[in-house]
């Protein structure tokens, strides 16, 4: 017994372990939420000079404590909601976004088994269904998106919630296909082992083809340019978040650059081999990091170089051109797969 009369910590189940994994996720949890300001500055540094223009320069030197003014002005902003609407729906819907994107992070690999001790890497957890857990707290996430459009009585956020929606479950499907044909060549769902197989070969060569699907249906997910059609400013004043003001305003929208950097993780450690490259082992963590950046400025570079879709177009191109691309791609690797 301990002084304070309760048994040791091990002895009611609550191993070293758990403690670890524990510190594990609250520190990934810190760096991405340290991160998501930092891109947003990148993103309005490198939309202005996609624009020939300077972009955020006033706040601090060269523009580097924008992301902190734009916090602060969310704060001090006053929460309002129209008559017609639901205001404890209209509170649930943000947390919602922001936990199932929270989430998602715990099983992105960031180092290989090991780099914590003998079988810990360095990762929130490591589930043998990871693929899984990935689509179904991103299902979750258009119910935040719902509610939050439907709950704000505005014809337009109901509207933008409705758009929400079909986009996610039109895409989702491709977005799993493609996903498919790399489990099945790594023999697994965890994320880490598919990391793992691709030591001698990145899927993205016997793969491009899902890959390429995947990006697509990734924009899609996130609904970004070109597949804003969910935020639409010149049809829907906004969409679903048109009546949310100050933080609840802003949990969307870091909810929305955590799936970024989301999307562009899973693309790099399912496509990019995750944290291998040239070098020592230590160096994992820095070529994780550098892949999924790299999937970041794409996200910014597409956003300033293509048009937004019309709806009809969006809906085709999921339905008509990437779920048959992706059904044909999981056919073919299925053959492969048996036959050799």
């Amino acid at each position: 017994m301990t002084l304070a009369g309760l048994p040791p910590l091990a002895e009611v189940g609550f191993a070293e372990s758990t403690w670890l994994q524990i510190v594990k996720s609250v520190l990934i949890f810190a760096f991405i939420l340290q991160i998501v300001p930092l891109i947003l500055l990148l993103e309005r540094k490198l939309l202005g000079r996609f624009q020939s223009r300077v972009g955020p320069n006033r706040v601090g030197p060269y523009g580097l404590l924008q992301p902190l003014a734009d916090v602060l002005k969310l704060l001090s902003k006053e929460h309002s909601a129209p008559r017609t609407a639901v205001p404890w729906m209209m509170a649930i819907a943000p947390v919602i976004s922001i936990v199932t994107a929270v989430a998602i992070l715990a099983i992105i690999p960031w180092g290989e088994r090991g780099f914590w001790g003998d079988s810990f890497g360095l990762y929130g957890i490591d589930v043998s269904i990871g693929v899984l857990y990935f689509f179904a707290f991103g299902s979750l996430a258009s119910y935040g998106f719902l509610l939050g459009g439907w709950s704000s009585g505005s014809k337009y956020s109901f509207l933008g919630a409705m758009r929400s929606a079909a986009q996610l479950i039109s895409y989702e499907i491709a977005l799993g296909l493609s996903l498919l044909g790399v489990a099945m060549q790594a023999g697994s769902l965890s994320i880490v082992e598919i990391v793992e197989a691709q030591g001698d070969l990145w899927f993205v060569v016997p793969q491009f083809v899902g890959f390429c699907i995947f990006l697509v249906a990734g924009f899609a997910e996130t609904a970004r340019a070109p597949f804003d059609l969910p935020e639409a400013d010149s049809e829907l004043v906004s969409g679903y978040n048109t009546e949310f003001a100050g933080m609840r305003f802003g949990s969307f929208f870091m909810a929305e650059y955590i799936e970024v950097v989301i999307i562009s993780a899973i693309a790099a450690a399912m496509f990019l081999g995750g944290w291998h490259g040239p070098g020592p082992d230590a160096l994992g963590p820095l070529w994780m990091l550098l892949k999924t950046f790299f999937f970041v400025i794409l996200f910014i570079w597409v956003r300033a170089s293509l048009p937004r879709l019309r709806y009809d177009q969006l809906m085709s191109l999921g339905w008509k051109v990437l779920l048959p691309l992706a059904t044909l791609n999981v056919l073919v690797t299925a053959i492969l797969v048996v036959t050799t």
